[in-house]
């Protein structure tokens, strides 16, 4: 059977996307941030074949989980969920001294990926609140802080990762998909698309047999690829993101 990774399977996406993994006969590894997180992951899937925990907010956490997980792989599919929202109400820096949003949204899946065993498919779960993001290859952060803007902008960097990975390993399918505006605790009560509408393009991308979900390199929206931010390809900016997040981690891409 194959095997599944998600991250940030505790609540919203992840867990769904999860729960229809386990449906498909996937062996599925949860995520939580903590015990208490990993333990409502599980109960989330029934018949998920295990789970990892880790925080993604500073590079020595991010290390444990890869560690953990790679004990619970190879994976044949790997879906990037876990991300923070744009309604963090203030700037908070990390223990590497980075903005927390711009961690876990963006160092993090960065970590994971140079440290994991690349996996047939790799589903990033991105935003298009991408398209009003700025690219922050330096992972510094404009004064005033805003949070939908950081937020944007994470979603964004996020995206150019993903076309950088895609780039680097044309054999195999590497996408983003942004899911559109869901009703989860952070799409919030007003979004306008139930939590299944949600799942449903990233649980396809990672299993489907249909040409879109066969091919790498794109921005995908309700089983179709879209035109992507134009960030995600401008090679020169995507190079010079993955130069710094190698300076930052001490690890590099595949």
């Amino acid at each position: 059977m194959p095997r599944a990774l998600v991250t940030g399977a505790a609540q919203g996406l992840g867990s769904e996307i999860a729960r229809r993994l386990v449906g498909l006969g996937y062996e599925v590894v949860v995520h939580g941030r903590d015990a208490a997180r990993t333990e409502v992951a599980l109960a989330a899937a029934p018949g998920a074949a295990g789970s990892v925990t880790g925080r993604l907010d500073s590079l020595a956490s991010t290390r444990l989980l890869a560690d953990d997980a790679r004990g619970r792989g190879p994976y044949d599919v790997i879906i990037h969920n876990a991300a923070l929202g744009p309604d963090e109400s203030r700037q908070v820096f990390t223990e590497d001294g980075l903005d927390r949003v711009l961690q876990v949204n963006v160092v993090a899946p960065y970590l994971l990926s140079a440290l994991l065993n690349l996996p047939r498919r790799i589903v990033f779960v991105g935003s298009d609140a991408a398209r009003a993001g700025r690219p922050l290859v330096d992972l510094e952060v404009p004064q005033p802080w805003d949070g939908h803007q950081v937020y944007a902008d994470s979603k964004l960097l996020l995206t150019m990762l993903a076309f950088e990975l895609a780039a680097r390993h044309t054999d195999r399918p590497i996408n983003i998909v942004h899911p559109g505006w869901v009703r989860t605790r952070m799409g919030g009560p007003r979004a306008t698309l139930p939590l299944s509408d949600g799942a449903d393009t990233p649980v396809w991308m990672a299993t489907s047999d249909e040409a879109v979900a066969r091919r790498g390199g794109q921005y995908v929206h309700k089983r179709r690829a879209e035109a992507a931010p134009p960030g995600a390809h401008d090679a020169a900016l995507r190079a010079a993101l993955v130069d710094r997040l190698a300076d930052l981690t001490g690890e590099h891409l595949r």
